[in-house]
């Protein structure tokens, strides 16, 4: 059989689905339901993702009774979180009836304040959600045996061999297959499904074709799928593997975003469709057909019933109400800006990535002194980058998700001959090469017995030191294989040079071309400062497998390190200011760059490349330093509260122990309380006590001839930010489907996911630990607002030219206001490309 081949056969004799259903029919919902799943990058390059993004063609709402209705998820908090609210006068009657002007989800809703309030205050238990049927369901009912569980498990186990990444020894020999062959291969041999009880698994395998899509299309033809259910069966499905389904997807979308293609996802989709035709065969003597056929007739229109519906329309409104409130309180602050001085010229200038943990860092900054200019951008600095390490000839895309890098930059060593690099790359590729066989001779499944025997005791002094916070369970992977000395010297490269058969570095107009872009976006084309500081912002943390994702949330789970040191670099560059001179920006001759980064965890800023700095500059180098330990001392005392630290207690102490401290599970918070971002001059949003809530980007419409950099940010900054708060508000209000449980239960699969035990699907989001803190949310569920100060006809004809903005927009998914020139909110975009004032 083959995809082209037209094959048709009656579907059910239903009043809803009279439909024909066809191979392309089939072929075409299973690519649509493969499209509802949002990609889940790997623990080495974790990033957050949206994970509605399947679903932005819907509106907020109408995804709400889709999740509940396929995945039995919810979109809001449990009711007497909002309950709560009210009673606290967080939520006030003028919010409920806001929430209600601009319409009820669903007919039968409260409508009214009093009917709204009195829902949120009673005591009616919280609506439970009847999943659409697979046939896994339909067989736990006939036999009382869990077979989801069972199947979920046992793909799961197949998978994490199928795709790992270097931590299992003995690697599954079927690797250099396609996934759906490899697992077919696998599954021959397997007699585990007949044990269970599925004694017709391996006669369904071997009617079935061993092409996926074909398998897909046979398998939906055996099983009577109605054509109306096509996609919420398949997506259903999908979802039943929702963690491996997300890793395909991942595969996918990096295929994609280099003009390749994936067809991993379609793989799982035929794996998963095969256990649904062995258990429909294995379990035919007990009336699995029937079962199934009248099971099947629920699969079509897709609906809640209508109490729930009404319940899940009265619980959307009470969200809606609490992220009215907090507009409220948003508005009010924005309103009233702090008068800022202005000097002729600043002592310095400090460029901090627009991530929510800058906020609070940059307001202590400035509270320390006013002679320094904080400004906010991207965090990869506008320099989209794959950073190759010293000695590797592959590196990590150092720039968001949704671009490609531009440039491929290596590691060198500064001041070496090309004699002394190649010397320095060797040894540190035995040095790691030695360690990875002390580390198989440590896990190893046979040798591990010998290295606890005679080996064991002398490792109970490094087990001490780890504990105590002393030296770290593992060397750093920018430090590992490197001595102290040579890891001071290691730094950048630009000069073109070929690696592994590819060109690294930057031609000098490439240089200036990708300076003047990062320098116009910022807002920074003039008053220049003698020194200005580029901030990346890394996390340090040990024994955690989410690291990366506190590193940075958007650039794969990269540090800034990288960007801002190339940034420099060519800041820094007399060549390249000459040509940046003559595109009409002007760097005076005593202005310096300099590279730092800000650790999250500690809030201290670590200055590099100290030596390039000119002797000129000591002094000012020396105060700026002084700032910003002094702003650091701030910003961990204003964190602390969350962290529940003593304040009478040492701050600075106990914020720094927590990041070598293996056995802490909330080292620091990241982005949890994200809820707005805010793309205006600085002057907008000084003095504001923002509470590390918001997304703060520097942007001055005036400099931005044409808008091109306000369709930059819209396109971009904007949509990664709704994608970090999207995944904290899913992993908020529903963890067991979009968060990842208990950290402490996590066990690290193939080192690119974590299962919650030692079974189970892959997880997805974040755990649990990240959004509470054991009492309370810390992560409160909001949408993400967005604020942006341009004339209200720029941002229109951005929205119209984009989908993927309108679909966030119109469709619910982030809110959008306009700002005034004193930071005042005036107009709210009210979809459709209409404005309403405020």
């Amino acid at each position: 059989m083959h995809m082209a081949e037209t094959r048709t056969r009656p579907a059910p004799m239903m009043a809803a689905s009279l439909q024909m259903v066809t191979a392309d029919m089939i072929a075409a919902a299973a690519k649509r339901a493969e499209q509802r799943i949002a990609p889940l990058w790997p623990l080495r390059n974790f990033v957050a993702v949206n994970p509605y993004l399947g679903l932005l063609d819907y509106s907020f709402e109408t995804a709400a009774e889709l999740l509940a209705r396929r995945a039995g998820a919810r979109t809001t908090a449990p009711r007497a979180f909002y309950a709560q609210a009210i009673r606290d006068g967080r939520i006030t009657d003028a919010d409920l009836a806001s929430a209600l002007a601009e319409g009820s989800p669903s007919p039968g809703a409260p409508a009214t304040v009093e009917a709204l309030k009195a829902f949120a205050l009673s005591n009616a238990p919280e609506p439970t959600f009847t999943t659409l049927p697979t046939v896994a369901d339909v067989a736990r009912e006939i036999t009382g045996v869990n077979w989801a569980d069972i199947v979920t498990d046992s793909i799961s186990a197949w998978a994490g061999a199928y795709f790992d990444l270097g931590q299992s020894y003995w690697r599954s020999p079927w690797k250099p297959m396609s996934a759906y062959a490899a697992w077919r291969a696998e599954a021959t041999y397997d007699r585990t499904p007949h044990i269970r009880g599925a004694q017709g698994f391996h006669q369904a395998l071997r009617e079935l074709p061993e092409s996926a899509m074909e398998t897909i299309i046979a398998a939906v033809e055996m099983l009577h799928i109605p054509a109306d259910g096509l996609e919420a069966y398949l997506h259903r499905l999908l979802l039943t593997i929702h963690g491996w389904a997300g890793y395909a997807r991942y595969l996918r979308w990096e295929a994609e975003l280099y003009g390749g293609a994936d067809h991993t996802l379609t793989d799982l989709l035929a794996i998963r469709l095969v256990w649904e035709v062995a258990l429909w065969r294995s379990f035919a003597s007990r009336g699995m057909a029937e079962a199934w056929r009248t099971r099947s007739h629920e699969l079509v229109g897709d609906q809640l019933d209508a109490a729930l519906q009404r319940a899940i329309a009265g619980d959307l409104l009470l969200q809606r109400a609490f992220e009215k409130a907090y507009q409220r309180q948003l508005f009010a602050c924005l309103g009233t800006p702090k008068p800022v001085k202005h000097a002729t010229r600043k002592r310095a200038q400090a460029a901090f990535c627009i991530d929510v943990r800058s906020e609070i860092f940059r307001r202590a900054l400035e509270t320390v002194t006013d002679e320094i200019e904080t400004i906010g951008f991207a965090g990869f600095f506008g320099f989209p980058i794959e950073y190759v390490p010293l000695a590797e000839t592959r590196g990590g895309a150092q720039c968001p998700v949704l671009l490609t890098p531009q440039f491929v930059i290596a590691e060198s060593v500064g001041g070496a001959s090309e004699t002394e690099v190649t010397a320095v790359i060797e040894k540190r590729a035995l040095n790691q090469r030695v360690a990875k066989v002390w580390r198989m001779f440590k896990f190893g499944p046979v040798s591990c017995f010998g290295f606890v025997g005679p080996v064991g005791l002398a490792y109970v002094r490094k087990l001490l030191l780890d504990t105590l916070g002393i030296t770290r369970p593992v060397p750093h992977p920018a430090t590992f294989g490197l001595d102290a000395r040579t890891r001071e010297r290691v730094k950048p490269s630009l000069e073109p040079r070929a690696i592994g058969g590819r060109t690294t570095g930057m031609s000098p107009e490439q240089r200036v071309n990708v300076a003047e872009g990062a320098l116009k976006a910022m807002s920074l084309t003039s008053n220049f400062a003698r020194l200005v500081l580029l901030a990346g912002h890394g996390s340090t943390t040990v024994n955690n497998p989410h690291a990366t994702g506190l590193d940075c949330g958007a650039c794969g789970g990269h540090t800034g390190e990288a960007n801002v040191r190339v940034a420099v670099q060519i800041l820094n560059d007399p060549a390249a200011r000459t040509g940046l001179k003559a595109r009409g920006i002007v760097i005076p001759d005593d202005t310096v760059f300099v590279a730092g980064l800000h650790d999250t965890t500690t809030d201290d800023v670590t200055i590099f490349d100290k030596n390039d700095i000119p002797a000129s500059h000591a002094d000012d180098l020396r105060r700026l330093e002084a700032d910003l330990a002094a702003a650091g001392r701030l910003a961990r005392a204003e964190r602390a509260a969350l962290l529940k630290i003593d304040p009478k207690g040492n701050i600075d102490g106990a914020v720094r122990q927590r990041s070598r401290d293996w056995s802490q599970v909330r080292p620091e918070w990241g982005l949890a309380g994200c809820a707005a971002f805010i793309a205006a001059p600085r002057d907008r949003t000084a003095g504001a006590k923002l509470d590390g809530r918001s997304f703060l980007h520097n942007y001055d419409w005036r400099q931005d001839e044409g808008f091109g950099v306000l369709e930059l940010i819209m396109t971009a900054p904007m949509i990664v930010a709704s994608w970090i708060n999207l995944q904290y508000y899913g992993s908020t209000v529903d963890n067991r489907v979009f968060g990842s449980g208990n950290k402490t239960l996590h066990n690290v699969v193939g080192t690119l996911g974590v299962l919650e035990g030692n079974s189970g699907d892959l997880r997805v989001g974040l755990p649990w630990q990240s959004v509470h803190d054991g009492e309370r949310y810390v992560h409160e569920p909001m949408r993400l607002h967005v604020m942006i100060e341009a004339p209200i006809e720029a941002m229109t004809a951005i929205i119209a030219r984009h989908e993927q903005v309108r679909q966030l927009l119109d469709n619910g998914w982030l809110y959008l206001f306009a700002l005034d020139e004193r930071g005042k909110v005036t107009h709210t975009y009210a979809g459709g490309l209409r404005w309403e004032a405020c």
